[in-house]
C-alpha cells in the first residue's frame, strides 16, 4: 500500500447499477489523500549556519534589495517583465488552467446543436416516395438536433479527474515560481558579475600601472650602468604577463553583459550599457537572514510542485479506480427532419428521445486494471520524487552556507595576505633603492603583490556569487501574493510504504 493513501470503498449492487440512477454520486473511488511525511529532521534548523555571517531570520522574498542598489532592482523588475522562460512558463500555466475548465465541465450536462439543409437525393427518401406511387425526384432536406448528455459520477470519475486536474494547474503554478527564482537569481548573477569584473579589470590595471613603472625604473637604472639587462628582461616580462591577464577579463565582462541582455529579453545589440559603468561588487551590510528548515521547505517552490505531483497522480488512482466500473450516462435528444423549413416545428416532423447507457469494460477488464497498476506506480514514483525534492533543498541550503562561509574565511586570510605583500613591497622598495636587497627580492616581493592583489578581487567576484546562490538555494523570488499554505488541506497525497 502506498504511503498516504486510503482507499474509500463503495457497496454497489448488480441491480442497483442496471436499474436506478437515484445515487447521484453515491461515492468517491480511489484514496484519499493526505499530505506526504516529512523525513525525520527535515524542519530543523540550518546546521552549517555561522553566526557572524548569517542570521535564522526570515530571508525577504525580494531578496536583491539587501545590496541597496538601485540599477539591479530595475534589471530585476525589468527581467520579470519580458524574461522568455518566464512568458513560456505563463503560457504552460494558462494551458493548464484551461485543461482545469474543461475538466470542470464534464461535471454538467454536455449539449451539441446541429443544424442543416442538403439538397438532393437519397436512398431512403426514395424508397419512402416510390412506396407512396411517386416518382423519386430531387429535394430540399432539412434537419435540426439538440443533443444532450450527462455523465451520472457514481463512481467518482469526474471528480477525481477535476481533483487531478487542480494540481496539475498548482503544479505549473510552482512551476512558474520556480523560473522565477531562477531568472532573479541569473539576472542578479550576471549583473554582479559585470561589477566584479570591472573591479577585477581596474586592479589588474593597477597592477599594471605599478610594474611598468617598476620596470621604467629598471630601464633607468641600466641605462645608468646600475643594473644588468636582464634585470631590464626579468621587468618587462612581469609587465607582459600582468597585461596578458586584463584581455579575459574583458572577455569575459562582455559575455556577462550578453547574458545580462537575454535574460532581460533583449538582443546583444540592445545590451544595458548602464550596467557597464558598475565597476564595484555588490555588497551586503547585514547578516544573510536565512531562516530554518521548515520555512525553506515551505518556500521553495520545487517542494510545492513535488507535492502537487503526488496530489495529482494520487487523484488519477481514483479515476482508473472508478474505470472498473459502469459508465452510466444520460442521453437524450430533440430536433427535427422534413424537406421545408416551415414544417421543421410540426410534429410529423419531430423527433426526440430520452434514456439511459452504460458503458462497462466487462468482463475482459485487464487493460482498465493495468491502467491502475501504471496509477499506482506513477504516484509512488511521484511520492519518491518528493522525497528527492526534499532532499535536494536541504542539501543545496546546506552546500551553499557551507561553500559561503569557507569563501569568507578565504577572504580573510586573501586580506591579510595583502596587507603583508603591500607592506613587504614597500619596505623592499625601499631596501633595493638603499642597495640593501637585490633586485630579484624586489621583483619577488612585486609579483607577490600583483598576486594577492588579484586573489583579493576574485574571491571578492566569488563572495557575491556565493551569496546569490545561497539566496537563490533559499527559494526566494516568485512571491506575488501571500505565501500559500505548503499542503492544502482540501487536497490529497499516496503514502510511503512500510
Amino acid at each position: 500500500m502506498i504511503r498516504g493513501v486510503h482507499a474509500i470503498s463503495c457497496k454497489v449492487g448488480a441491480g442497483a447499477l442496471l436499474v436506478a440512477l437515484v445515487p447521484l454520486g453515491a461515492c468517491t473511488l480511489g484514496p484519499r489523500y493526505r499530505p506526504p511525511v516529512l523525513a525525520e529532521g527535515a524542519e530543523a534548523p540550518l546546521i552549517s549556519l555561522k553566526a557572524t555571517a548569517e542570521t535564522n531570520a526570515e530571508p525577504p522574498d525580494d531578496w536583491w534589495r539587501l545590496y541597496h542598489d538601485a540599477l539591479l532592482d530595475q534589471l530585476l523588475k525589468e527581467a520579470f517583465a519580458a524574461n522568455t522562460d518566464l512568458k513560456v512558463a505563463e503560457a504552460n500555466l494558462s494551458a493548464a488552467r484551461a485543461v482545469l475548465e474543461q475538466a470542470k465541465a464534464r461535471r454538467y450536462p454536455q449539449t451539441a446543436i446541429e443544424a442543416g439543409g442538403i439538397y438532393g437525393r437519397d436512398p431512403t427518401t426514395d424508397e419512402i416516395l416510390e412506396l407512396g406511387g411517386q416518382r423519386p425526384e430531387n429535394t430540399w432536406i432539412f434537419d435540426t438536433l439538440l443533443d444532450v448528455s450527462y455523465e451520472v459520477d457514481l463512481f467518482g470519475r469526474v471528480r477525481r479527474s477535476v481533483e487531478a486536474a487542480h494540481a496539475d494547474t498548482e503544479t505549473d503554478i510552482a512551476a512558474r515560481d520556480a523560473v522565477k527564482i531562477t531568472v532573479a537569481a541569473e539576472t542578479a548573477r550576471a549583473y554582479a558579475q559585470i561589477c566584479t569584473l570591472g573591479a577585477q579589470i581596474a586592479v589588474a590595471r593597477h597592477s599594471l600601472e605599478v610594474v611598468s613603472q617598476e620596470a621604467q625604473i629598471a630601464m633607468k637604472r641600466h641605462e645608468a650602468g646600475s643594473n644588468s639587462e636582464f634585470d631590464v628582461i626579468r621587468a618587462q616580462g612581469l609587465v607582459a604577463q600582468v597585461r596578458s591577464n586584463i584581455p579575459p577579463l574583458e572577455g569575459q565582462r562582455k559575455a556577462a553583459l550578453f547574458e545580462l541582455a537575454a535574460l532581460l529579453g533583449r538582443t546583444p545589440s540592445h545590451a544595458p550599457t548602464s550596467a557597464e559603468a558598475c565597476t564595484t561588487a555588490p555588497h551586503l551590510d547585514t547578516l544573510v537572514p536565512v531562516g530554518d528548515g521548515a520555512a525553506l521547505l515551505k518556500r521553495r517552490p520545487d517542494v510545492r510542485q513535488a507535492e502537487r505531483r503526488v496530489a495529482a497522480a494520487t487523484a488519477r488512482i481514483g479515476v482508473a479506480t472508478a474505470d472498473l466500473y459502469p459508465r452510466i450516462s444520460l442521453t437524450g435528444f430533440i430536433g427535427g427532419v422534413s424537406a421545408t423549413l416551415p414544417n421543421l416545428t410540426t410534429n410529423d416532423a419531430r423527433a426526440w428521445g430520452l434514456g439511459p447507457s452504460i458503458i462497462w469494460s466487462f468482463p475482459n477488464q485487464a487493460a482498465p486494471r493495468a491502467r491502475l497498476r501504471q496509477a499506482k506506480a506513477s504516484a509512488t514514483a511521484q511520492l519518491a520524487g518528493f522525497d528527492a525534492a526534499v532532499l535536494r533543498a536541504l542539501k543545496e541550503t546546506e552546500q551553499s552556507l557551507a561553500a559561503y562561509g569557507a569563501e569568507l574565511d578565504r577572504r580573510q586570510a586573501l586580506a591579510d595576505a595583502q596587507h603583508l605583500a603591500t607592506r613587504a613591497f614597500a619596505l623592499a622598495d625601499d631596501q633595493f633603492r638603499a642597495g640593501a636587497i637585490t633586485y630579484l627580492d624586489l621583483l619577488t616581493t612585486e609579483q607577490s603583490l600583483v598576486s594577492a592583489d588579484a586573489a583579493v578581487a576574485a574571491s571578492n567576484a566569488a563572495l557575491v556569487q556565493d551569496q546569490i546562490s545561497l539566496f537563490k538555494a533559499l527559494g526566494g523570488g516568485w512571491r506575488s501574493r501571500p505565501a500559500v499554505a505548503f499542503m492544502p488541506e482540501a487536497v490529497s497525497v499516496p503514502p510511503r510504504p512500510p
